[in-house]
C-alpha cells in the first residue's frame, strides 16, 4: 500500500488504494514483492542494531573508559547516524527490487513521456531474482542504487528519531530502581519511537519510492532533487505526505517487536556471558 500510495497513479486514498489492489489483483496483490525483504530482513535487522550498539559502547568506552557509563544523547544520536548510513548501503537493493515487482504492473497515463520498448501493465520481472540480475545487467551498480541518496536523507535523521524517542521513552516509562524496562514498556516505547520515525520519515520515502520505481517502464526523473522538484511541481506539498498513515500505523507493532527482540537478546547474551565468566 505505501509503495502504490506514493509512487502509483489513480489512489486517492488508502481505503481507495486497498479496494483498488484487491479488486483488480485479489488478496495476492498485497504480497507482492515480499519474498525478497523477508529473505534479508534478518541480516538487515541484525547489522542496523549491531552497528548501533556496537558504536553506541565504542563511544561509551571512548568517554568513560571500561566498562563504559551509561550512554549519553549525544552517543545515541552519532550511534544512529552511523547505523543510518550503513544501513543504505544493504536496504537499497532490497527496497528497489520490493518496488520494482510490486510496481511493475501499474498503468502509466502520463504524456510526453518516452516508455521503454515494455507494454506497460504487464508483468517486467519473474521474480526478485529475475529482477535483481535484469536491472545489474541493464543498469549496472548504479542502476542497483538508484534512490541511495534519498534513502540517505530518510535513514539518517530516520534512524536518530527512532533510537532516541526509544532510549527517552524507556527510561520515562521503565519505574525507579529497576535495572531494565521490562518488556510492556519495550514494546511501548519502540512502538511510538517507531511511529515518530515513520512518519517523519515519509516525505524522503515517498521521494525513494518514486526514484526506484521510476525505471520499469520509463526515465522520469534525474536525480533526488529532479524529483522532489517535479514532485511540488505537478502534484504540490502535499505529495510528500502520502502513506504517511501506513507508515505511522505499521511502523508501531514492527518496531514494538523489533526492539522487543533486540533487548531479549542482548539479555540472552549477557547472561550466557555471566554464567560462562562468572
Amino acid at each position: 500500500l505505501q509503495t502504490r500510495l506514493q509512487a502509483g497513479q489513480g489512489y486517492g486514498n488508502t481505503l481507495n488504494c486497498v479496494l483498488t489492489v484487491y479488486r483488480n489483483e485479489s488478496v495476492t496483490g498485497f504480497f507482492k514483492g515480499m519474498s525478497f525483504p523477508l529473505a534479508s530482513v534478518a541480516v538487515y535487522s541484525s547489522v542496523v542494531f549491531g552497528v548501533f550498539s556496537n558504536t553506541q559502547r565504542l563511544l561509551g568506552q571512548l568517554r568513560h573508559g571500561d566498562p563504559p557509563g551509561a550512554p549519553v544523547l549525544t552517543d545515541v544520536a552519532l550511534a544512529s547516524m552511523v547505523a543510518g548510513f550503513i544501513s543504505v548501503g544493504i536496504g537499497t537493493p532490497v527496497d528497489l527490487v520490493k518496488i520494482r515487482l510490486q510496481m511493475q504492473t501499474q498503468p502509466y497515463a502520463q504524456e510526453n513521456i518516452k516508455l521503454k520498448p515494455t507494454v506497460s501493465g504487464f508483468p517486467v520481472y519473474r521474480g526478485p531474482i529475475h529482477c535483481f540480475r535484469t536491472v545489474l545487467q541493464k543498469e549496472g551498480i548504479a542502476g542497483i542504487y538508484r534512490g541511495a541518496g534519498a534513502m540517505l536523507l530518510r535513514d539518517v535523521p530516520g534512524y536518530c528519531l527512532y533510537f532516541i524517542p526509544y532510549t527517552f521513552f524507556c527510561d520515562w516509562i521503565t519505574p525507579d530502581g529497576c535495572i531494565s524496562p521490562n518488556p510492556s514498556s519495550i514494546c511501548l516505547a519502540g512502538g511510538i519511537a517507531g511511529a515518530i520515525s515513520w512518519g517523519t520519515a515519509t516525505p524522503m520515502d515517498v521521494v525513494k519510492s518514486r526514484l526506484q520505481a521510476d525505471g520499469v517502464y520509463l526515465n522520469k526523473y534525474k536525480g533526488t532533487l529532479d524529483c522532489i522538484l517535479q514532485s511540488y511541481q505537478n502534484e504540490g506539498l502535499k505529495v510528500f505526505f502520502r502513506g504517511i498513515t501506513v507508515n505511522a500505523v505499521r511502523g508501531f507493532p514492527m518496531s514494538s517487536a523489533m526492539f522487543l527482540g533486540y533487548e531479549l537478546s542482548l539479555r540472552a547474551m549477557k547472561r550466557d556471558q555471566t554464567e560462562t565468566n562468572p
